[in-house]
């Protein structure tokens, strides 16, 4: 079993800034990629951000320019950066791994348990 353990979530002004961590540990061979999505009350869960093992990255048109996706393959751990924060970044985000058991040499996709940000105009 592989979880993942998300921080950083909270309260900000808009404008504001956060950064989100967050920890995978357990049966772990590689990761191929993390990421993170984020869910809106009454609105579909949506990729913000993804980096994958060599470094590789992509987002979401409407955080282009603002937010900034990391990791450290080392500790096994993506973050994201959210600087001048807006009311519509308000959600629950949600940490996502791609990763390949250390047991079955198998890849599974995991999601964390959420952390919410709100962001207050």
């Amino acid at each position: 079993q592989v979880q993942l353990v998300e921080s950083g979530g909270g309260l900000v002004q808009a404008g504001g800034s956060l950064r989100l961590s967050c920890a995978a540990s357990g049966r772990i061979f590689s990761i191929n990629a993390m990421g993170w999505y984020r869910q809106a009350p009454g609105k579909q869960r949506e990729l913000v951000a993804v980096i994958t093992r060599g470094g590789s990255t992509n987002y979401a048109d409407s955080v282009k320019g603002r937010f900034t996706i990391s990791s450290d393959n080392a500790k096994n751990t993506v973050y994201l950066q959210m600087n001048n924060l807006k009311p519509e970044d308000t959600a629950v985000y949600y940490c996502n791994a791609d990763v390949v058991d250390r047991v079955r040499f198998v890849m599974q996709t995991y999601w964390g348990q959420g952390t919410q940000v709100t962001v207050s105009s």
